[in-house]
């Protein structure tokens, strides 16, 4: 009887298979998981904008002016995340007595095929998106 030392063919590539398999379940669970992760920073943006337009309405009574009432208002934070690389380009339309906040994801980024799209919120706290296939629910909550 010899003595077999090693690895066959058959082996490593029944391995390699396996390792394969679990790539391909795994990498498109991490793909969600990073964008679920970049969705949640933009809706962090917007509504830390959101509380910062509330506060000056609470001062100016006005959503679009400063106290002084000649001043504009312009939002603390214009991209998500806050530092680094922008995904997401974070926009106001602002009146007197309303607001509606966009989060766009930046051309060419790795969210710009993003299933949930635009995600915007108004002086309401209605949210919303332009996804097709999610609620505005959907994206929102995960």
């Amino acid at each position: 009887m010899k003595l077999q030392i090693g690895v066959t063919l058959i082996e490593l590539m029944v391995t390699v298979g396996i390792v394969g398999i679990l790539a391909a379940i795994a990498i498109p669970s991490y793909s969600e998981y990073i964008a679920r992760g970049n969705r949640t920073d933009a809706k962090a943006v917007l509504l830390e904008n959101a509380q910062f337009l509330e506060r000056n309405f609470t001062e100016a009574n006005s959503y679009n002016k400063r106290s002084d009432l000649t001043t504009d208002v312009t939002l603390p934070y214009s991209t998500s995340p806050k530092t680094g690389t922008a995904l997401y380009n974070i926009t106001a339309t602002l009146t007197a007595t309303t607001y509606t906040l966009t989060a766009t994801p930046i051309t060419g980024g790795r969210m710009a095929t993003d299933k949930c799209g635009i995600l915007s919120i108004d002086q309401l706290g209605q949210k919303s998106v332009t996804s097709a296939s999610l609620s505005a629910d959907a994206c929102w909550k995960k």
